[in-house]
């Protein structure tokens, strides 16, 4: 079934979409939630989560790319999960290393005014990945987006692992400088 079929299901309130859903994009939800939590009865938790999200947010919303829209849900509840068992313990886990790492380029606020521009910081860093070479970009995301390990990403690259941390540390670092330059208090 094509993704505009199913969002019509959704927007329908017809209880196929949930089950073509799962059918097409659960093994990809269940992959992001694994990579962020690392445990499989959690990571089913988010994904089941996920297809109740997005019956509560279809209608008003009307994704363009159903799988983006999909992997985002799970992707954020996966985090807001993994926070919520971590919190005590801090140290150690992919996540906390993935977060503190990208915390050296782009750090989280409570102020409101810096929320006013999430928007433009995100169109600013698609714009920044946009330029990077395809491998670097790639490693970029499944490292940031999917939480992948850098083993994981050394193995898919067929590179070191020294040189997948490295490849990183230089994105951060340049995309901290292109943010800095934008006007972004980092």
């Amino acid at each position: 079934m094509e993704d505009a079929e199913i969002v019509e299901l959704y927007w329908d309130r017809n209880e196929e979409a949930v089950y073509e859903s799962s059918r097409k994009y659960g093994a990809y939800c269940s992959a992001v939630a694994r990579n962020i939590l690392h445990d499989h009865a959690d990571a089913q938790e988010c994904v089941n989560d996920t297809w109740l999200h997005a019956w509560n947010a279809m209608p008003p919303h009307r994704p363009s790319v159903l799988s983006v829209f999909l992997g985002k849900i799970t992707r954020n509840l996966s985090f807001d999960l993994y926070r919520r068992k971590h919190r005590e313990k801090r140290g150690g886990h992919t996540i906390d290393l993935v977060l503190d790492e990208l915390a050296e380029c782009v750090s989280g606020s409570d102020d409101p005014e810096k929320h006013l521009h999430a928007e433009q910081l995100r169109e600013d860093i698609g714009r920044f990945l946009e330029k990077l070479p395809e491998d670097k970009r790639y490693m970029f995301i499944l490292r940031y987006w999917y939480a992948y390990s850098i083993s994981d990403i050394a193995e898919r690259f067929s590179k070191s692992e020294n040189s997948v941390s490295v490849s990183l540390s230089r994105i951060r670092a340049k995309l901290r400088i292109y943010l800095v330059e934008r006007g972004y208090d980092i």
